[in-house]
């Protein structure tokens, strides 16, 4: 007797048809030299991470908790008052967990002391303060959410469609001239501030370029009164990464260890410059960032959705396949290399305030002619990476940058940049920079 079909099993059957006809789905590796994604927690306080010379030990707060009031109640008010006072720990914690304190673990068998990461600062045994965690997911993974890459993606395509606006049809009010004239007029008129700069992108074309759709589906039109429903990138899904968990791998021929997603605390240089170029120290920043990051997500593109979208305007969209997506984000990503190359000629190293900022390495780096990298996702990004703003005149893009943040009359926008040092003490790494392998 043949078992009956249920109404959900007919559409589970349904479901992955249609996604063998419509899906185009890669698998891409994403790898890069030094990587950060800031979370919901911007900065850690004195009592989420314990240092010692050359490490940071994150606890597990309870199970610290427990075991110092366990030893003596007395160790709780050491601890509260040591961390307030920003002295060295080391003694309290070998006084009330011993020698072994690291490796301790709570009564009930919790290590206390679950992750480790190296320091890496300009001074030995410089002690660092508000350190910037990395996003973790549920489990408490290190990892890349979609969302993430996917915004990075977005302006890829806004960047990309305000470039060749001839070529997709971008309606001529909102193109870059009309952009530039639109923002002059808001700026004559003090209609922009840091209040409300994170929406301007959203009424002068962002708007425009990714919503002012109708939805048709089998020759019939799709009525929709939610603005998120006509947004063209619902086609388009970005998955989580996997974790970035740390890997040793060992290379057949030489014998010779690698080491992937490596946790580090790492000192970030806030640099800029004089009048004359000479470089300028303005501050350092401690972060938990990722060091030879890979890991891998998933792109897909519903073929089929993508068909429904007709820009009430007439624009075309600049893309019909992950390839063709994947070569948007390549462009937007030479853009950025070639104004970071710029930026980095003109900066003349020199020692300012007992810092000794040599940049030749990060020179080095921006050397090649070609933008190895898709995308720069995450910290470092700055205004360039997540804005249209390379599509500016250099003067527009200073009077926005005075206006909204931190004023630099007569300079170029934006003025400063991120860059992280390594284990020998040498600035070397600029983060964020990424590269997609299908």
């Amino acid at each position: 007797m043949s078992k009956s079909v249920t109404k959900s099993e007919t559409a589970v059957v349904s479901y992955q048809s249609y996604k063998e006809e419509n899906y185009e789905s890669k698998t891409i590796q994403l790898s890069s030299p030094m990587l950060h994604i800031g979370g919901e927690v911007s900065r850690l306080n004195p009592f989420e991470y314990v240092q010692t010379s050359s490490k940071v030990y994150l606890p597990h707060q309870e199970a610290l908790a427990k075991t110092l009031h366990r030893q003596s109640a007395k160790f709780i008010d050491d601890y509260v008052d040591t961390i307030e006072k920003r002295q060295n720990i080391d003694g309290l914690l070998k006084q009330a967990l011993g020698e072994d304190w690291i490796t301790a673990k709570s009564p009930d068998g919790i290590p206390i002391f679950p992750d480790i990461r190296p320091k890496w600062t300009l001074e030995e045994g410089q002690r660092v303060t508000d350190i910037r965690p990395m996003i973790r997911n549920g489990m408490g993974q290190l990892y890349i959410p979609g969302s993430s890459i996917k915004g990075a993606i977005r302006t890829a395509i806004a960047y990309y469609l305000l470039k060749h606006a001839e070529k997709y049809k971008v309606p001529n009010s909102h193109r870059v001239s009309a952009i530039e004239e639109q923002l002059r007029s808001k700026l004559d008129n003090n209609q922009i501030n840091n209040r409300n700069k994170s929406s301007l992108d959203d009424d002068l074309f962002i708007n425009n370029l990714f919503t002012n759709y109708s939805l048709h589906y089998q020759g019939k039109n799709i009525p929709t009164r939610n603005i998120q429903n006509t947004d063209f990138l619902r086609a388009i899904k970005v998955s989580d990464s996997q974790p970035l968990i740390r890997k040793t791998v060992t290379v057949k021929k030489t014998g010779k260890k690698l080491f992937y997603n490596v946790p580090i605390i790492a000192e970030t240089i806030v640099s800029s410059h004089f009048e004359d170029f000479n470089a300028k120290y303005r501050a350092s920043i401690f972060a938990e960032v990722v060091y030879q990051a890979k890991t891998e997500f998933t792109l897909k593109i519903d073929h089929d959705m993508l068909s429904w979208f007709k820009h009430n305007q007439g624009m075309k969209l600049p893309f019909n396949s992950i390839a063709e997506l994947l070569k948007i984000c390549q462009e937007f990503a030479q853009e950025q290399w070639d104004g970071e190359y710029d930026y980095w000629q003109n900066i003349r190293n020199r020692r300012h305030r007992d810092f000794n900022l040599d940049f030749d390495l990060i020179r080095d780096f921006y050397e090649k002619e070609k933008c190895p990298y898709a995308l720069r996702l995450g910290w470092g990004s700055g205004m360039n990476g997540t804005t249209i703003d390379w599509l500016l005149t250099d003067g527009l893009r200073s009077e926005i940058r005075d206006v909204c943040g931190i004023k630099s009359p007569g300079f170029q926008a934006p003025k400063s940049r991120r860059t992280i040092v390594n284990s020998r003490q040498e600035i070397r790494y600029v983060p964020g920079w990424t590269k997609f392998t299908v």
